[in-house]
C-alpha cells in the first residue's frame, strides 16, 4: 500500500466534485467492486484506452483520490481471536504519547481521533484475553481505555459508495 501525505492533505482540500469526473467516477466504481481490475479489463469496461486508463488512475493516485491499495487478512486466521474497539481518554498532556504509542503498536488496525468523551478509538487484535490486557495496560500509562469485544462484524468494512 502507498501512503502519500501530501496527496493526502490534497485530497481533504479540493472538493472530490472538481477533482474527478464522470469518466473517473466509472473507473473508480469498477475498482472499488473489484480493485484487482487490471488496467486493459478496465479499459474494455470503461471503452477507453488502456494508456488512458492508466494515466486516469495515476492521476487519481496522485491526488489522492486513490489512497492506495491492501490485502485483507482475516486476524483469526493469524491466530488474533480478540477483535476490540478501545476508547482511550488521554491524561493532560498525554494525547502525542496515545498517538505514538498507537503507532507502535501492531496490534492496533484502526486509531481514530475523534469527539466527545474520549480522544481516540482504536482497533485491537490480540490472540488472548491476556494479551488484550498487557496491551490495555500500556495505554493506562497514558490515560483511561474503555473497550468492548466485537462477537461479530455483520458489516466488513468498506469504501463509500461511488456516485455518478
Amino acid at each position: 500500500m502507498f501512503t502519500d501525505p501530501k496527496a493526502a492533505a490534497a485530497s481533504e482540500s479540493i472538493s472530490a466534485n472538481s477533482v474527478i469526473d464522470d469518466v473517473d467516477r466509472t473507473l473508480l466504481a469498477a475498482l472499488n467492486e473489484d480493485p484487482r481490475l487490471s488496467k486493459s479489463a478496465l479499459a474494455r469496461r470503461s471503452g477507453l484506452s488502456t494508456p488512458t486508463v492508466s494515466s486516469r488512475i495515476a492521476r487519481l493516485e496522485r491526488l489522492g483520490v486513490i489512497r492506495g491499495y491492501r490485502l485483507e487478512l482475516d486476524p483469526a486466521a493469524l491466530g488474533y481471536l480478540i477483535s476490540a474497539w478501545v476508547r482511550v481518554r488521554p491524561g493532560p498532556g498525554q494525547l502525542p504519547k496515545v498517538i505514538e504509542l498507537a503507532e507502535h503498536t501492531p496490534e492496533i488496525s484502526e486509531c481514530h481521533r475523534v469527539t466527545g468523551d474520549d480522544c481516540f478509538l482504536l482497533h485491537v487484535h490480540a490472540p488472548s484475553l491476556s494479551s488484550l490486557e498487557r496491551i490495555l495496560d500500556r495505554f493506562l500509562l497514558h490515560g483511561q481505555t474503555t473497550s468492548a469485544i466485537s462477537v461479530s462484524t455483520p458489516v466488513r468494512p468498506r469504501n463509500p459508495p461511488v456516485v455518478q
